[in-house]
């Protein structure tokens, strides 16, 4: 299609490009069409296009939607007008025409990005039963909060609407305080709470305000993973120190090793082996902190769901004004979508954090900080909490129920004291791989224990979430699970309809 192309051949062109029933307006069919023949050089400069009656006749559509393709690209300079002649194809650079690059060129990401995208592979699609961290969805009550959501949004005052820099809406940050108080023995002031885009945002404002690439960070083993990755992105050097039956033991952190900048601790509910933290273990923390000159993160993420033991006061809160800075989600307690989570800083460090976030975040949502204030200052997220606490206690047991048979036979689960998962012991490495590759094969997820460990893994397990799912499915997986375990156990093959229907 080059100069020498007449006229009658152009509009043929068009005439397979343009059509009334196709997706996009005939205005915008045209235009692309010849913007892009004229821009990868398949129309030459100076080409005369045909006149709108020509063209509106042949391709039988209106002479304004003719006029309207020949205006824009008129206005883009595409195509000039010359008096007494008609349209031509203005002269422009060639662009050459997209090549795709060869299937082996890879892209090249960064060392921190590379290792980053490696933590990506764990994450999990899939939410049923055994899916660890996820709550029970359908015990939330929707119509309430979408009450709350619409009359807060309708009522929100226009400055809302704006960029903020309070650190959060003041109504949530009283209304968090005289919770977080009372029921975890938080010492603090609305001054000293940052509300954040969830627990992993206040994780990432950490590192950026209080460390330098290449320092090091003391990390639960096995520990959680999103906060593996947030010190891992930054650069960080993570020291993984075993957990033992009483949590993280700094007596057992390996020598040599810097001295931390960071230390990572879940002493409500450790993730994932589901230990709790005694005062004697907690006070040789606060101690070996001190001594080193290092913060501590207190993430507690589900303290709030506690079956058979009563509630151990917060780290924070027996450390007073020490170096320990408390890290919430609602995400456990309400729903990730939420996206809301908490920073309970330290007096030096709160007026820092709170213009640091507002800088790199920008900060917002006020309409459902202010509809989450009303939830929990009118006792409705007290109450979800007891309704909540009660049904993840009966899905517990369904799911010890299901996997009796296996129970019976040696099978070992954690307390489940606390929290929404267990951990079943397995006996080996090869054990648990084989009950990967089954639970897959049968469309179950299943979260291996070796996932949350940085260095070699030291035991085999299975992190087995029970609170997202409802008990009937609780019963089909466990009831599963429980068969596939026996079988791998008892050194038989497992049975080709071991079959789960979710």
């Amino acid at each position: 299609m080059r100069r020498a192309a007449s006229s009658e051949w152009l509009i043929d062109a068009l005439a397979l490009r343009v059509s009334a029933s196709g997706d996009m307006t005939l205005v915008y069919q045209l235009y692309s069409t010849l913007r892009t023949w004229i821009q990868h050089g398949e129309l030459e400069a100076g080409v005369p296009l045909p006149s709108s009656r020509h063209l509106s006749q042949a391709l039988s559509i209106s002479r304004n939607t003719v006029l309207a393709a020949m205006d824009r690209l008129q206005a883009e300079g595409l195509i000039v007008s010359r008096r007494g002649a008609g349209l031509y194809v203005a002269k422009l650079p060639t662009m050459p025409l997209p090549v795709d690059p060869p299937a082996t060129a890879l892209v090249e990401y960064s060392a921190r990005g590379q290792a980053l995208l490696d933590r990506c592979a764990t994450l999990s699609q899939h939410y049923h039963a055994f899916a660890p961290g996820i709550p029970g969805l359908d015990l939330f009550p929707h119509a309430q909060w979408q009450r709350l959501l619409r009359r807060h949004f309708h009522q929100a005052d226009t400055a809302w609407f704006s960029y903020q820099s309070l650190g959060g809406l003041p109504a949530l940050k009283d209304a968090l305080c005289d919770y977080l108080t009372l029921s975890r023995a938080v010492r603090c002031r609305p001054e000293q709470i940052v509300i954040t885009q969830g627990a992993q945002q206040a994780f990432e404002l950490i590192v950026q305000l209080l460390t330098d690439s290449g320092e090091s960070v003391w990390m639960e083993e096995p520990g959680y993973g999103g906060a593996q990755t947030a010190f891992q992105a930054a650069g960080l050097t993570v020291t993984p120190v075993p957990v033992d039956e009483e949590g993280m033991n700094p007596a057992l952190c390996p020598a040599p090793t810097s001295s931390p900048r960071l230390i990572y601790v879940t002493p409500s509910h450790q993730y994932p082996c589901g230990v709790t933290m005694p005062v004697p273990r907690r006070l040789a923390l606060l101690e070996c902190a001190a001594r080193h000159g290092a913060w501590i993160i207190e993430d507690d993420y589900d303290s709030e769901f506690r079956y058979d033991t009563p509630p151990v006061p917060s780290l924070q809160g027996l450390a007073g004004q020490a170096a320990v800075i408390y890290v919430g989600t609602f995400s456990k307690v309400l729903y990730p979508g939420l996206r809301l989570g908490y920073l309970v800083l330290p007096d030096p460090l709160a007026d820092a954090f709170r213009l640091a976030h507002a800088r790199l975040h920008r900060e917002g949502n006020y309409p459902v900080q202010s509809a989450l204030a009303e939830f929990i200052a009118k006792g409705l997220f007290s109450r979800h909490i007891a309704r909540m606490r009660a049904s993840y206690r009966q899905r517990q047991a369904c799911l010890r129920n299901a996997l009796s048979p296996a129970i019976e036979k040696g099978l070992t689960l954690s307390s489940g004291h606390a929290g929404m998962h267990l951990l079943a012991e397995l006996d080996n490495q090869t054990q648990e791989q084989r009950l990967i590759e089954l639970a897959h094969q049968a469309g179950i997820t299943l979260s291996p224990l070796s996932r949350y460990y940085l260095g070699q893994p030291q035991r085999a397990g299975l992190v087995l979430g029970y609170a997202g799912a409802p008990e009937d499915e609780l019963h089909r997986a466990g009831r599963w699970l429980s068969q596939a375990w026996l079988s791998l156990h008892e050194g038989r093959k497992p049975h080709a309809k071991l079959v789960y229907c979710p």
